[in-house]
């Protein structure tokens, strides 16, 4: 489990270091307190200072990232199971059974603390078991007392494992939140910069040249679909990332591509988020609708992207010739079912809505609705997806007045 320098790890690692020498300072008040009963009461002096190296050793040791492998975590763990091992000759098998308790005592959590703060829960509990069980093997006789030392090593095992997974979760959301605000104000920077040169020089050739023919015309005409191109680049915001969007798209993005000198979108000023494979298919049915405009509409159509509480609507407008009454009915009919499949379809099977409205000379408005979480096979549900309160709902923008007959 790495962690950066300055990370939120390293107040757990510092606190582990100081928790040693408190734990060897310890050993030491229980030594001298009870060396007369032990059976060598010489042989503590070599085991102590061993203790004492290991303890300045290992907080400098895991003061580094890079030294925190396997080899540093195993002789963290071999030393105190040593110390075990040699605690029935030191202090005598008769010592111990009468409740003189063995060398290590509380300095054994310390390699459980670095172990599960290298690996988590599942690292530090191994970590308790192993010096458990050496610890309840060396002793003359089980008591409360000694199972009681046991259980309260797993207990901080995991509970340290928890907590520094937690860390490094939070540690990593922390830093995704920061290089999202520094992409986010280069964005800002960057568009304020081409808005205030590229995006007027190109207004200005769009509106000079509209009216033009040849190649002056063409050029006008370029012009002003790289400028739609580009306002729509800057207005939309960063793409998401699986780690942090967790499968939620921006429709503001998807539908931003339509986006011409022919087709105005507006759109909330935050992204408007629905799960990918819900937004891929809202944007194809819008796709389809724009289609539509282009060929029967006159060519130039208005969208607005509503974010509401628990649905997404986006509309589509034009002010063409409109579609004569019974005219979808008789297109169906006919075999031809670009508004039933493609529009239609795939909104339902979101387990959205279309509303047509049209008149014949006050053009057409599809109103496409779909839930947040589409509730259909295929489409997976995000759990967690806020719903954006009522009250806090992005006005509608006025509708674009249509010419009448």
């Amino acid at each position: 489990m790495p962690d950066a320098p300055g990370g939120l790890q390293v107040p757990l690692w510092r606190a582990i270091a100081v928790f040693r020498f408190a734990a060897l300072a310890y050993v030491l008040v229980l030594v001298v307190r009870n060396v007369r009963d032990y059976a060598h009461p010489l042989g503590a002096v070599p085991v102590l200072l061993v203790m004492a190296g290991w303890t300045v050793f290992a907080g400098y040791a895991y003061a580094r990232p890079r030294r925190r492998g396997w080899p540093l975590l195993a002789a963290d763990l071999a030393v105190p199971v040593g110390v075990l091992l040699v605690t029935p000759w030191v202090v005598g098998r008769p010592a111990l059974a009468s409740g003189v308790p063995p060398l290590a005592v509380a300095w054994l959590a310390g390699p459980v603390l670095a172990w599960a703060v290298s690996g988590g829960r599942s690292r530090g509990a191994a970590a308790a078991l192993i010096l458990g069980a050496v610890d309840l093997t060396v002793r003359e006789r089980l008591t409360q007392s000694s199972t009681t030392g046991a259980a309260l090593m797993l207990l901080a095992g995991l509970a340290v494992g928890h907590v520094a997974r937690l860390a490094v979760a939070a540690e990593e959301q922390l830093q995704r939140a920061v290089e999202l605000t520094a992409a986010t104000r280069e964005r800002e920077r960057l568009a304020r910069d081409i808005h205030d040169s590229v995006l007027q020089v190109l207004a200005l050739v769009q509106r000079r040249g509209a009216h033009l023919d040849g190649e002056a015309g063409e050029l006008a005409r370029l012009a002003g679909e790289q400028e739609a191109a580009l306002r729509s680049l800057i207005a939309s915001g960063p793409p998401d990332e699986g780690g942090a969007g967790g499968g939620l798209a921006d429709l503001r993005t998807v539908l931003g591509g339509y986006a011409s000198p022919q087709v105005s979108i507006a759109s909330p000023a935050t992204a408007v988020r629905l799960p990918e494979a819900a937004a891929r298919e809202l944007g194809a049915a819008v796709g389809a609708a724009l289609d539509n405009v282009a060929r029967h509409g006159g060519g130039r159509a208005w969208v607005l992207i509503e974010d509401e509480a628990e649905e997404i609507a986006v509309s589509v407008r034009d002010n063409g010739p409109g579609i004569p009454a019974g005219r979808l009915a008789e297109a169906a009919g006919q075999g031809r079912l670009g508004v039933v499949q493609s529009i239609r379809g795939r909104v339902e099977a979101l387990g959205g809505s279309v509303e047509i409205t049209s008149a014949p000379g006050q053009g057409t408005e599809v109103e496409l609705r779909v839930p947040r979480v589409p509730p259909v096979p295929g489409v997976p549900e995000v759990p967690g997806v806020p719903a954006v309160p009522r009250a806090s709902r992005v006005p509608r923008v006025p509708r674009v007045p249509r010419p009448r007959s």
